[in-house]
């Protein structure tokens, strides 16, 4: 059973950056694709952004070239940087981790506020 603890979320003024942290209590480098989802008021979750196990990356539309996802398979953590941060990206952001197309495994979330 994997754990994922997120944290970074907060609240931010529309420009902004954020970088969120997520810790993994065992080894994910060779295992898992690494996955951050959003859920905001009212909306599905969806997924934001994705790196695979060989450090491939996959970008939502709405947020690429303006978040950059990483990991560092040494210390089992996956991050997310977000720069120019909008209003719409407000949402309780998610961490997870899966071996093939389901999520295996959840974190508890971190909330981002983007608002003056």
């Amino acid at each position: 059973q994997v754990q994922l603890v997120e944290s970074g979320g907060d609240l931010v003024q529309p420009g902004g950056s954020l970088r969120l942290s997520c810790a993994a209590s065992e080894t994910i480098s060779n295992i898992y694709t690494m996955d951050w989802y959003r859920q905001a008021p009212g909306k599905q979750r969806e997924l934001v952004a994705a790196i695979t196990s060989g450090g491939s990356t996959y970008y939502a539309k709405s947020v690429k070239g303006r978040f950059v996802i990483s990991r560092d398979n040494a210390k089992d953590t996956v991050s997310l940087q977000m720069d120019s941060l909008k209003p719409e990206d407000t949402a309780v952001y998610y961490c997870a981790a899966r071996r093939g197309t389901t999520v295996d495994y959840w974190g508890q979330g971190t909330q981002v506020t983007v608002s003056s």
